[in-house]
């Protein structure tokens, strides 16, 4: 087996890296045995990596060698185009959150986004979440608290997208709706500092300045073809309520797009599910009920209910984890309440039925 240092430039699909590469990064950002493909390269040249360690050339199919080029795309096109089950998903997750990251510092220095590179960079990603939709109960598993922020958006736009896709939109909005996620929060680009990684709860004048991160996002945006006028919308609303409790504007009901919601819905979800640097995270299963009952009346039920039918795909034989830390097997899942199953437990082999249980629920589906 040969093993040498390549020019970036020089790599081909099918390379099968020869070493771990780190960027500033507790963990790798593409990881030792990785079979390189055409996203990887633009990756390594975004952290500005030269050369890499690779093994003699693999044979590649004919699919694999494709064109990166992307430029001449519409919205609706299908940028899947990278066999990506070759990888593992949450290294490739980090990858595209740690480019995100570096797109996100640019736009903190007054650098104007490049929408057309965000969106080539995470709607592969968004797509294979799309058929990979068993993943997503572990979706915040991969965030931390201190990139909360770019994790933040890389999983609004891979939720939405999902929503979207349960609701059988189409796949150009459902695409669309996956990059209105990502850049939803861009605008928090222009939010100081001090107040978007402050490690405590906000003051109110703190809270108003965030506020405005929504006006900006609008506008960092609103020139871009790559997203409809609809979508724009949306990232603009995607902090309004149903009641008319949310913000900017206060609107109510009609006056709030289900494009808005699906956003709306996506970023709340993913808040909750998250461990932030104040709290810790929450279960989906628990989440997902929460959302249900106690913020009743500020979301579209439609949308709620599509991602409970996404979170609530467990079927018998599944191994959970309780929040209780109990470990066992579902043996039977409740047709009116798909979350809250009954459950087998390894160590005693007795029996629990969650909706009797009310005060325990599932904290994540084991591999």
């Amino acid at each position: 087996m040969v093993e040498t240092y390549t020019d970036v430039s020089d790599l081909r699909p099918g390379f099968i890296l020869s070493e771990d590469i780190f960027v500033n990064t507790k963990d790798p950002i593409v990881r030792k045995g990785t079979m390189l493909v055409l996203e990887h390269f633009e990756i390594l040249q975004a952290f500005g990596i030269r050369k890499v360690k690779v093994e003699e050339r693999v044979q590649i199919n004919k699919e694999e060698n494709v064109s990166a080029g992307t430029q001449s795309l519409s919205p609706d096109d299908v940028l899947a185009i990278i066999p990506m089950e070759k990888l593992n998903l949450q290294d490739r997750y980090e990858s595209v959150v740690q480019s995100f990251r570096k797109e996100f510092q640019g736009w903190r220095a007054g650098v104007k986004p490049d929408i057309a590179k965000v969106r080539t960079l995470a709607l592969p990603l968004v797509e294979t979440f799309i058929e990979q939709k068993k993943m997503l109960t572990v979706l915040n598993e991969f965030s931390n608290s201190k990139d909360y922020l770019y994790h933040h958006s890389i999983a609004v736009g891979i939720l939405a997208a999902m929503i979207g896709k349960q609701l059988e939109f189409p796949k150009g909005q459902v695409l669309q709706l996956g990059l209105a996620g990502v850049l939803a929060d861009c605008g928090m680009a222009k939010i100081n500092r001090s107040i978007t990684e402050k490690a405590s709860f906000l003051t109110k004048d703190e809270f108003k300045e965030v506020k405005k991160h929504t006006v900006y996002s609008y506008q960092m945006v609103q020139e871009t073809p790559f997203l409809r006028p609809e979508m724009k919308i949306a990232i603009f609303q995607h902090h309004e309520r149903l009641d008319g409790s949310g913000y900017p504007k206060g609107i109510k009901m009609n006056d709030i797009s289900i494009f808005s919601q699906i956003l709306a819905v996506a970023d709340v979800f993913h808040a909750m599910t998250s461990e932030r640097v104040y709290r810790k995270r929450e279960s989906p299963f628990k989440v997902i009920e929460m959302i249900k009952e106690e913020e009743f009346g500020k979301f579209d039920i439609k949308v709620v209910q599509a991602l409970h039918d996404l979170v609530a795909n467990i079927t018998i034989g599944t191994k959970v984890k309780l929040t209780n830390g109990d470990v066992g097997e579902v043996i039977f899942v409740h047709r009116d309440a798909r979350l809250r199953p009954m459950v087998k437990k390894n160590d005693d082999e007795s029996i629990i039925d969650l909706t009797t249980n009310r005060h325990l629920a599932i904290e994540r589906v084991l591999e």
